[in-house]
């Protein structure tokens, strides 16, 4: 029952993320209110040229390695650093306003976790 429920979770997760690189690319969704600390904060963000178009691949490409099955443990790992970076972001700036995002956060651990078998090799000592 777990399995089929981080399956469906993992599938809404792909999609979430998918629509949030699309997003940075196409702006269809409207920017929510931001205080002066997050307006400046995003304003750094959108001077460094290259970090959003990066961040929106990476979304991109996660959510679609996330949607497979064969590929979900892949997708967690390339995810895992946009999401940490979303998360503490929010914790930092918008406490309340993150709460997709630590349930996205969330759903890439539980997938990790449940996929750390296919991680075994990566770290083994045997070489």
């Amino acid at each position: 029952m777990a399995s089929k429920i981080l399956k469906i979770l993992c599938i809404l997760c792909g999609i979430m993320m998918i629509n949030s690189g699309l997003n940075i690319f196409f702006h269809y969704m409207p920017m929510p209110q931001m205080s002066k600390e997050l307006m400046s904060v995003f304003g750094s963000l959108m001077n460094v040229k290259w970090i959003m178009p990066l961040v929106a691949i990476t979304e991109i490409v996660g959510g679609l390695l996330l949607i497979l099955p064969k590929t979900r443990a892949l997708g967690a790992i390339l995810l895992l650093p946009v999401m940490l970076g979303i998360t503490v972001h929010h914790l930092a700036y918008d406490v309340s306003g993150g709460i997709i995002g630590y349930i996205l956060f969330s759903i890439i651990i539980w997938t990790i976790v449940e996929n750390k078998h296919k991680y075994a090799p990566m770290v083994s000592q045997d070489n």
